[in-house]
């Protein structure tokens, strides 16, 4: 009870006196400035977003009108929208009172620390780079990741990852830096692609007939192109002979014109009255 009845006293002196009443007007200037840096921010913060949105938009355009990639398109609209960002915020923190070259000091004295740590990072940005340079694939391309066998179609090439979409709908993100520096398989690249297949018929069957069945059956096969088609005997295999063929198909259209290729075929070889065996062994017992 003295204890307080000290601080009341003591309190009540510093009111008489005007010491609090000091105080209170020296802080009085930095609070409002405070909540006033603090209300400007929070409209610089909206204010900017809106600019930052309208700056991508607007680029995004110029873009698709002179005719960039997607890939192009994504990749620079990701590097402009972290630009706006970092630009945004020394604004914001300007406010505060942070000066940006003090700032931008700080962050140089940083930058080698910074720059080992992101080592991946700044590999992985070097390495979209190079794949919108050299475009060993753009936005739409089917392509194999040889190291890891990973496949699928290519749904954007970001700064630090590209994605792609697999047929059964999964997503595999993948490093720029490994698809930069690995070898990768572009099945889609090129207007055509080859159909490569092999149909067996027995060691009893005519080859001739085989050959003649397989031809007239992919000359009837509709949307291959029209260049020649290649039948010919690949293999003497253990337990059959194979019989290949080979021709062109539009790119689009490679498995439906391949699995048509193998039903009208099996078909047809068997209305020919050809045996399709299957393998086997002999075992001979004494």
């Amino acid at each position: 009870m003295f204890l307080i009845q000290s601080l009341s006293d003591n309190l009540l002196e510093n009111l008489d006196e005007g010491k609090l009443r000091t105080i209170l007007e020296a802080m009085l200037p930095k609070v409002l400035a405070f909540f006033w840096s603090a209300a400007l921010a929070l409209v610089l913060y909206f204010v900017g977003m809106k600019v930052i949105g309208f700056i991508r938009k607007v680029f995004k355009k110029g873009l698709e009108r002179h005719g960039a990639e997607i890939g192009v398109q994504q990749f620079l609209d990701a590097v402009i929208k972290i630009v706006c960002y970092i630009v945004l915020a020394l604004m914001i923190l300007h406010l505060f009172g942070v000066e940006t070259t003090s700032f931008a000091a700080a962050v140089a004295s940083l930058g080698v620390t910074v720059g080992l740590a992101m080592q991946g990072s700044l590999s992985n940005f070097a390495g979209g780079v190079l794949i919108l340079v050299l475009k060993p694939f753009v936005v739409g391309d089917y392509i194999v990741e040889d190291t890891h066998k990973n496949e699928g179609t290519v749904a954007e090439i970001s700064i630090f990852y590209t994605k792609l979409l697999t047929i059964d709908n999964k997503t595999i993100v993948i490093p720029n830096g490994t698809l930069a520096n690995a070898s990768l398989t572009n099945i889609t690249n090129e207007e055509k692609r080859m159909v490569d297949l092999v149909f067996s018929i027995s060691y009893d069957d005519d080859i001739r007939t085989a050959k003649e069945v397989i031809h007239k059956t992919v000359a009837k096969i509709d949307g291959r192109y029209s260049d020649d088609i290649q039948v010919f005997v690949k293999e003497l295999a253990s337990s059959s002979v194979d019989i290949g063929v080979r021709f062109w198909a539009p790119m689009d259209e490679y498995w439906n014109i391949r699995w048509q290729t193998l039903e009208e075929g099996k078909y047809a070889l068997e209305e020919a009255g050809m045996t399709i065996p299957f393998q086997q062994i002999d075992i001979h017992t004494n």
